[in-house]
């Protein structure tokens, strides 16, 4: 019984930190581990306490968002790792195996062709009311042809481009473990206006309700699905399967995952006969309908060597495990990344410890449960990188470690390997093991410094900085990187805002920015807060870091410091036609004339005007070569009364040709 309390507890707590803070404190695989704990010993002893996540299928909804019930009951499904299972669970029934989308479950409800609610999941009777975030999806459609009532169910996901695009710019402790709980990050912000990702996809997996009077409507799956896409949704990839073809199916798409662009924990079989499965009715928990194929996670015991702190621009610092190499999926992998210290402590890790080490969704290195269970490690004290002091805070649910210190070395460091990187400054020959030598010998303390670099030539030869090696080498190399700090004295202006490394300030950002404030640094820097606040595409988050990156002295002094070194007439020349300025566009559909999208797009934000991922009632034209297209934008255009013109037609109009 008292291990029945505690396995309770421990799975409450993470239900609680995944559900309301859209944090991990455990592993999936530990989750799962305690969970087949928890069920064998209510089986055993034929006892299920109240608060057991046996009888649950989620957590209680947070009090800050609007409570919806929803009309049917969601249920957990039961999961299974051994395709005979699924075998007999088909039997000699025609089955539907899709992709298990490791996101965010949310349910849509339309009425008369239109988008009237998005709820999250909640604890499977009640959800939340996200609608207000609508603007955060990529392909959700606001209106459809079908005029009756509609409610689907789907997995709102990102994909692993975008998740590492967008964790890229965050920071103090807001960097998410994986694209599962950034998605639900974004789908959960209580204000639209600060989330300016827009990078989440939905698949629908079920068609809950349909308002149509002939009962017999699309009785299989695979007819809904098809209907589903007719009217402007994605579905699931699925195939359709049965008990002789199963291990197969099941194969291909565990071939398919390390290709797979969003993450998979699995594999959903349901009967492809609605109202066969259906009549199966429910238990407690699970529908009798479907099952859930989880991947057999393969774990592989090693050792822990050691754990490395890793210190970012912005201090928090990283933990990191180091092991045994191991072979794992036809990959070595030494390391997996520790999250925080909420992580460690629940791991009990230790330095020599016995663990097991997977991969997440076939994909990121993990560990998945420690054997010995020293809980020997020790909380650094000092920063690694500057043996500052160092601080424990609590950022929802989970503890991290910052550096205390303001001028840490590694913050300065990573800080210049962005100030530097292709999307800012762009100086190549920099790189971050170059930057740490030059910051070690003292030649760099801001990013000033790199264009004063030439004063130190006799002693970055001498001290083999760029190639240890070789002399002759270093001396060449040498000269390359002079001539590539030259080059990179003509910036754009919106590249060197990016390159500042100001908190939630993306170069898409930066650029918008900058048209503002008619491309002029100094009207940027005195901008308050609400002119900063009715950008568009801005919100308080960004124009609160806006503002009071701007409001430091010592900011305010590199910048006018660089003013005077940095030719931002390049930006000048390519906005200095505002042709385009005001107009808002979409771009979809093959192109013809250019060369790719970017293309296109800089093309239009040289001019002035503005791209967008989405088509909403904001944007003037949609640029699509096939016009007549039924794709879902060109749809929504025409609701809006948007003008939809080729690429022809776009040169023509404001002539670009």
């Amino acid at each position: 019984m008292d291990e029945m309390k505690n396995l309770i507890e421990e799975l409450n707590k993470a239900a609680e930190a995944y559900y309301n803070f859209d944090d991990n404190i455990i592993s999936d695989y530990e989750y799962d581990k305690l969970y087949d704990r928890l069920l064998s010993l209510e089986k055993k002893f034929n006892i299920v306490l109240p608060d057991s996540p046996s009888r649950k299928v989620g957590f209680k909804t947070d009090n800050k968002f609007k409570k919806i019930k929803h009309a049917k009951k969601m249920l957990s499904l039961d999961k299974t790792k051994n395709i005979n299972k699924l075998k007999d669970f088909l039997g000699d029934k025609i089955g539907l195996l899709s992709w298990k989308l490791d996101g965010l479950t949310i349910v849509l409800e339309y009425e008369n062709g239109f988008l009237k609610k998005i709820i999250t999941r909640g604890n499977g009777e009640i959800g939340e009311d996200v609608t207000h975030n609508f603007c955060v999806f990529k392909n959700l459609p606001e209106k459809i042809s079908y005029k009756k009532k509609l409610i689907l169910r789907g997995e709102a996901v990102i994909s692993y481009k975008d998740f590492n695009a967008i964790n890229f710019d965050l920071n103090n402790g807001e960097k998410y473990k994986n694209p599962r709980n950034l998605a639900s990050g974004i789908i959960r912000n209580l204000k639209p206006e600060d989330i300016f990702y827009k990078k989440v996809c939905f698949f629908v997996f079920d068609l809950v309700d349909v308002e149509e009077n002939n009962s017999g409507f699309y009785n299989f799956k695979d007819e809904r699905f098809n209907w589903l896409k007719k009217i402007g949704f994605e579905v699931v990839k699925y195939k359709i399967t049965d008990k002789n073809k199963i291990a197969d199916d099941v194969k291909n798409f565990i071939g398919e995952i390390k290709k797979f662009k969003f993450a998979a924990d699995g594999l959903v079989l349901t009967f492809n006969d609605k109202k066969f499965g259906d009549s199966l009715g429910v238990t407690q928990k699970f529908p009798r309908n479907s099952i859930a194929f989880k991947w057999a996670d393969k774990t592989i015991e090693t050792e822990l060597l050691k754990i490395e702190w890793k210190t970012s621009r912005t201090g928090l610092i990283n933990p990191v495990a180091v092991f045994k190499k191991i072979n794992l999926d036809g990959s070595n992998i030494n390391k997996a990344s520790l999250h925080n210290i909420s992580f460690i402590k629940n791991l009990e890790l230790g330095i020599g410890d016995k663990i097991k080490v997977y991969k997440a969704n076939m994909i990121i290195p993990q560990i998945a449960d420690n054997l010995t269970r020293s809980n020997n490690f020790e909380i650094p004290k000092k920063c690694p990188a500057c043996n500052f002091m160092t601080e424990i805070k609590k950022i929802n649910e989970s503890e991290f470690l910052f550096c205390k210190n303001k001028n840490c070395k590694a913050k300065l460091i990573m800080g210049l390997v962005h100030f530097v990187s292709r999307d800012a400054v762009n100086i190549n020959g920099l790189s971050e093991m170059i930057i740490k030598k030059l910051v070690d010998n003292n030649f760099l303390s801001s990013y000033l410094d790199i264009y004063e670099l030439k004063k130190f030539e006799q002693e970055i030869k001498f001290f083999g900085i760029l190639d240890a090696k070789d002399p002759n080498k270093n001396h060449k190399l040498y000269v390359n990187l002079i001539n590539e700090i030259e080059k990179s004295k003509h910036v754009c202006l919106y590249n060197f805002i990016y390159a500042l490394g100001i908190n939630n300030v993306g170069l898409s950002n930066a650029k918008v920015l900058c048209d503002k404030f008619d491309w002029d640094i100094k009207k940027i820097i005195i901008a308050d807060k609400d002119d900063l606040n009715n950008i568009y595409g801005f919100g308080n988050i960004i124009a609160e870091s806006v503002y009071n990156y701007f409001r430091e002295k010592k900011n305010l002094d590199l910048i006018n410091q660089a003013i005077k070194i940095l030719d931002f007439s390049d930006s000048e020349k390519k906005n200095k036609s505002k042709i385009l300025a005001g107009i808002n566009f979409v771009i979809t559909g093959k192109l013809k004339k250019f060369k790719s999208r970017k293309v296109l797009i800089d093309l239009i934000e040289s001019n002035g005007g503005h791209v967008f991922n989405n088509v909403t009632r904001k944007i003037n034209f949609l640029i699509n070569n096939d016009i007549e297209s039924k794709s879902k934008k060109n749809l929504l255009a025409k609701e809006f009364g948007i003008e939809i013109i080729s690429e022809q037609d776009f040169l023509d109009k404001f002539n670009l040709g």
